[in-house]
């Protein structure tokens, strides 16, 4: 229970090489329905410290669903559904920095965003809503999750820019050097537009991108081969899921209101009089928008 009340429930996003969460008491996979079609797979819930958990694979079980398939507006709007408050997305990534070597786990803070005609909001088709996206991650999350990682002795840097590619393809040399140059840390393929719409979803988010390699920037490295991530992508892994015991464990014990109000992130954003929503639009905005229109939890 937060300060506000409100019932916790920690969302897991698994990328790469994160396709189970072991360890949940109670667990079963279910099927949640969103209007916005299907999420990547059921979601795994369940408890882990006591804390109700969610657990969604990115890709499906077996990676089977492409970085530019992924219908991120159903996976957000499924986790709204079943109460998650907090989300930690995990995702494997490149890396731009020397410092940043395999292994490391980037708490990202912000975002550049190269993907190319994805669903990037909610909102449209007669509802306006313009919602900021200057701090795209949760402080407070990103706070304790760093203070977590820094406890299980894995490389860490506290901050950090995600530069998000459409993908399938790596980057060429020449990409690489370019984003560099623009002060990105690291390069992944799926976390855009997940974060726009976790904050219009009004849940509070945060992504540890997990650094596999050097993409293809880096003279004394070899180009980026999914064989040599698949490698790094296992100790990750393990990694990982102690990572979200812990954070578990510390988000049943105790978690404050955000101070950064990503649970009221749209409180301002929409312009359009809720009165005025079109009926189709209502509907879909149900469970992330709900409580503009009065809506009962």
């Amino acid at each position: 229970m937060s300060d506000t009340g409100t019932p916790v429930r920690l969302g897991i996003i698994g990328g790469s090489g994160l396709y189970q969460l072991p360890g949940l008491e109670q667990a079963r996979w279910e099927s949640v329905e969103t209007p916005w079609g299907a999420p990547s797979d059921a979601i795994l819930t369940g408890r882990l410290a006591g804390l109700p958990v969610a657990f969604l694979p990115r890709h499906g079980r077996g990676h089977v669903i492409a970085p530019s398939d992924l219908n991120h507006r159903a996976n957000i709007d499924a986790m709204k559904r079943l109460g998650v408050t907090d989300i930690l997305s995990l995702s494997a990534c490149g890396s731009f920095r020397e410092e940043l070597a395999p292994g490391t786990f980037v708490v990202v803070d912000q975002f550049i965003d190269r993907t190319q005609g994805r669903p990037r909001s909610f909102f449209g088709d007669g509802v306006v809503a313009h919602v900021s996206m200057a701090a795209p991650t949760c402080g407070r999350l990103g706070g304790w999750v760093a203070e977590e990682i820094a406890a299980l002795g894995v490389p860490l840097a506290a901050g950090g820019t995600y530069l998000c590619i459409e993908g399938p393809q790596f980057s060429t040399r020449a990409e690489s050097r370019l984003y560099r140059s623009w002060g990105a840390d690291v390069i992944g393929m799926t976390n855009l537009p997940e974060a726009y719409l976790a904050r219009e979803a009004e849940i509070c988010y945060q992504t540890i991108a997990m650094v596999t390699d050097y993409d293809s920037w880096h003279d004394g490295h070899d180009a980026v081969e999914v064989a040599d991530i698949l490698r790094v992508l296992a100790d990750n892994a393990e990694a990982a899921r102690a990572l979200v015991a812990r954070l578990a464990a510390r988000l049943a014990a105790t978690r404050p209101a955000c101070a950064r109000g990503c649970d009221r992130a749209l409180d301002g954003a929409v312009l359009t009089d809720p009165a005025c929503w079109p009926e189709r639009m209502s509907t879909r905005l149900a469970a992330v928008a709900g409580r503009l229109r009065g809506d009962p939890a």
